[in-house]
């Protein structure tokens, strides 16, 4: 039989406990997201909104084939009341496709509870959008 003293074993339980123990990185939950694809004929915006702890970060690409019906991506954030937080957009495509990355403010404990994303005409006027609950 083998005995301790009770320094040994309370670094044997030191040890074992930081071997259990999840690392940093590993004890973190991925963020929520959701994905998008909203399309107006051969327009169209698609991407990913990922929720932040009072932001969003939205990815993705817009396209619109044709020089003279440009198209813009916007996204609004929203408390769980429904009050506007914040809202960004991503610039005008015209004749061709391109990519986005920016975030949009949600600066409330919790951050946004629900997010709409809109495809926009050249006037900033929503012609399509969906709106998507934090999971």
């Amino acid at each position: 039989m083998r005995t301790q003293t009770a320094a040994g074993l309370c670094v044997t339980v030191m040890a074992a406990g930081m071997l259990l123990a999840p690392s940093g990185a590993a004890a973190r939950t991925a963020a929520p997201t959701a994905s998008f694809d909203i399309s107006d004929a051969t327009t169209y915006t698609r991407g990913v909104v990922t929720w932040n702890d009072r932001s969003v970060t939205v990815t993705g690409e817009h396209s619109s084939p044709s020089a003279d019906d440009c198209r813009a991506t916007w996204v609004y954030t929203f408390d769980i009341a429904r009050n506007r937080l914040g809202s960004k957009g991503m610039g005008f495509v015209c004749d061709r496709t391109t990519t986005y990355d920016f975030t949009v403010p949600a600066d409330t404990d919790g951050g946004a509870d629900l997010v709409t994303v809109c495809l926009d005409d050249h006037d900033l006027n929503d012609l399509k959008c969906d709106s998507f609950s934090k999971p």
